[in-house]
């Protein structure tokens, strides 16, 4: 039987794209080789697609290979630097940096080096319905939910919306537009909070996924809740006495975290109507107009967030539970993870780093409460017409009442991820796993678009190894 050639789409332009890199590698390297032809297709910051060379596979970061070295905008101040600080480059400055890490692929092109795209992008462009709406505009098969069901996962207030209409327990929460920030309506929204939330609450950006943009409010505080808020929509207000007050290192330090994809709000910025790309760029900037004895600066990402939303914080056990559908389309939670955390929030950082959190698969409760979270795990996977796979994450307290929260059509797909966590506790290891999200996959696409796939079809029906024999997921298995 010929191989399916695999096209693991990593790397992207939101500000995961580091999580997303390390998560394709992993794929890339635990895909069944007897079974498929991996191809490695990196998305850069410009949303162009490469066919990545091998040895640019195994760098530890995006960071070490792109923008390559003797192109990368210099940074005196070892400022965190990715290929949009290079600025606006024109289509032939971008091709050039393509041709020095692999092959650029036009979009129209992507259906002659691929049968399904493996998705491992995250993010904007990513788990939005996007990228999933141009590989159906191409007629190209693509792993997990359809683009509907992936603009839903990616909107925590339309989420809760649909989730609160639909019966389920949900903490308390308002949402709100950027526009109500900057036209003065923080402190009625800050009474709306005081009244109908109360403290402590979790103040988030709304489209932003891995806990981007989060904050935990513990005391009423306006002052504290609209320093969250900002945070929440990537906006930095540096006051003049409060840079002045600075050291030169200190500002640098300071700038350092703003400018962090993961941290901060990334570049490029604005001031004003002024968008500054490098932050090099922006230190002079900020030198100058405090300089000028400007009395406040306002720095707004580039890639900002729309809307905020501010929710009761739940006291009791965090966990995440991957849902996926079994061979005749039925979803079944796996063993959810309990999620133990040396802070109070499970953000980015604390998601991703080493050592700032725990996860413990199966969660330790008794049966009895586990199967209640993964009955309301696949109730929701259900509700929000999630395809494939999906990551649902909650809280259940004391009481043993589950509240469902933020629910995901993505997962992390690095070797310590959810994802592979609770696969081996059903059996599966990570090459069998991705081989059962494969078929899953290509399952669900013959249903969405009928008219292609011919080869994976073929595929599908002779090839039994795909079918994983003896790994056959029953709620029987679980425990």
């Amino acid at each position: 039987m010929e191989k399916l050639r695999v096209g693991v789409l990593f790397g992207g332009t939101s500000r995961e794209r580091e999580v997303s890199f390390a998560g394709g590698r992993t794929v890339y390297d635990n895909l069944d080789k007897t079974l498929f032809e991996p191809i490695p297709l990196f998305v850069d910051s410009f949303g162009n697609f490469i066919l990545l060379n091998w040895e640019f596979i195994y760098k530890g970061s995006i960071r070490d290979f792109y923008p390559p070295a003797e192109v990368l905008p210099e940074s005196r101040h070892q400022f965190q630097i990715y290929a949009e600080c290079m600025g606006n480059p024109d289509d032939q400055e971008q091709l050039k940096l393509s041709n020095k890490i692999g092959s650029r692929v036009e979009p129209g092109a992507l259906s002659a080096l691929m049968d399904i795209a493996f998705l491992c992008l995250h993010g904007k462009d990513g788990e939005d319905g996007r990228i999933q709406g141009l590989l159906e505009y191409l007629r190209i098969p693509y792993t997990g939910s359809g683009i509907i069901s992936s603009a839903i996962g990616m909107n925590k207030a339309i989420q809760k919306t649909l989730m609160g209409n639909a019966g389920f327990n949900l903490p308390k929460y308002i949402s709100f537009l950027r526009s109500d920030y900057f036209n003065g309506n923080i402190s009625n929204i800050y009474k709306d909070v005081q009244s109908e939330i109360g403290f402590p609450c979790v103040v988030k950006s709304t489209n932003q996924g891995s806990s981007l943009g989060v904050s935990f409010i513990k005391q009423d505080d306006l002052t504290f809740f609209k320093e969250a808020v900002e945070r929440s929509l990537f906006i930095r207000i540096i006051k003049m006495e409060q840079w002045d007050f600075m050291s030169f290192d200190q500002r640098v330090i300071y700038l350092r975290e703003l400018c962090d994809i993961r941290d901060g709000i990334g570049m490029p910025v604005m001031i004003g109507s002024r968008v500054i790309v490098h932050p090099e760029e922006l230190l002079s900037v900020l030198n100058h107009l405090f300089g000028e004895r400007e009395k406040e600066v306002i720095i707004q990402g580039v890639d900002a967030e729309d809307s905020v939303l501010v929710e009761e914080f739940i006291a009791g056990k965090e966990f995440s539970c991957i849902v996926v559908q079994d061979e005749n389309g039925k979803p079944l939670a796996l063993p959810p993870t309990e999620i133990r955390k040396g802070m109070e929030m499970f953000d980015y950082r604390s998601k991703y780093l080493p050592g700032l959190s725990r996860k413990i698969t199966p969660i330790n409760l008794p049966d009895e409460q586990i199967n209640l979270i993964r009955s309301q795990c696949e109730s929701l996977f259900t509700a929000l017409h999630f395809n494939v796979y999906a990551r649902i994450d909650g809280f259940i307290t004391a009481k043993g009442k589950v509240l469902l929260n933020d629910p995901n059509t993505t997962s992390g797909m690095m070797p310590s991820s959810f994802f592979f966590h609770q696969a081996a506790e059903i059996g599966m290891n990570p090459s069998q796993f991705i081989t059962y999200i494969i078929r899953t996959s290509l399952s669900s696409r013959i249903n969405d678009f009928k008219d292609i796939i011919i080869n994976s079809l073929k595929w599908l029906h002779e090839n039994n190894k795909a079918r994983i024999h003896g790994f056959v997921i029953m709620p029987n298995h679980i425990h």
